[in-house]
């Protein structure tokens, strides 16, 4: 995420990635409590436009910087340590299946451009119906496509909060602890902790 600060500077918005992106994450989540079910993308879209009107932008150029800012997405790049974990997984016989708040299209092209996307058996998004992660039912829905039981299945992830709705919907979990601090003590404790999917690879395959 961290690439896309320079996109949101070149349109006048300069520091502003985290406050942005939890902006979508809270509202994409209120959204979802109260039945309605807009893409990512529409969130993130609206909220942008009213950070840059808010920043004196206006017409089409509102609209240029929209486009500028959501374009990133497309190429942001894997941490080095995510490619050899995933090849590793792999080959040790992991089924590896994202499941995203996001488009499976716009995740996809990354996982194309890094060179990982054969490695997966599928994709799943929340855009195949139903609320936003963490709500029990995309954790539900996951499973009932890849024909598992939770306690057969661990989700792998860098945010509390969806660990959480995992851990409460069954699943064991694993966090990838990016330099993010201690763990929340507000959430129930992780199974695994992990400095990176390299790092995950290596305490599963030798468990």
């Amino acid at each position: 995420m961290t690439s896309l600060a320079g996109r949101l500077s070149a349109v006048g918005l300069d520091g502003q990635l985290e406050a942005w992106f939890a902006s979508v994450l809270r509202d994409g989540f209120a959204l979802s409590l109260v039945g309605r079910g807009p893409s990512m993308k529409e969130v993130a879209a609206a909220l942008l436009r009213q950070r840059l009107t808010a920043a004196g932008r206006s017409g089409t150029d509102v609209d240029d910087g929209v486009q500028h800012v959501l374009e990133g997405f497309a190429t942001l790049p894997l941490h080095p340590d995510v490619v050899p974990g995933l090849q590793r997984l792999h080959e040790a016989g992991v089924r590896l299946v994202p499941l995203t708040n996001g488009a499976t299209a716009l995740s996809d092209q990354m996982f194309e451009q890094a060179g990982v996307l054969p490695l997966f058996e599928r994709r799943l998004s929340v855009e195949d119906g139903g609320p936003w992660k963490p709500h029990p039912a995309p954790y539900a829905h996951a499973l009932a496509e890849c024909g598992v039981g939770a306690a057969e299945a661990m989700l792998v992830a860098v945010h509390p909060w969806d660990l959480q709705g995992a851990h409460s919907a069954g699943l064991r979990t694993a966090w990838i602890r990016r330099g993010a601090g201690e763990w929340p003590a507000c959430f129930d404790q992780p199974d695994l902790t992990a400095s990176g999917i390299d790092d995950l690879a290596t305490q599963l395959t030798l468990r």
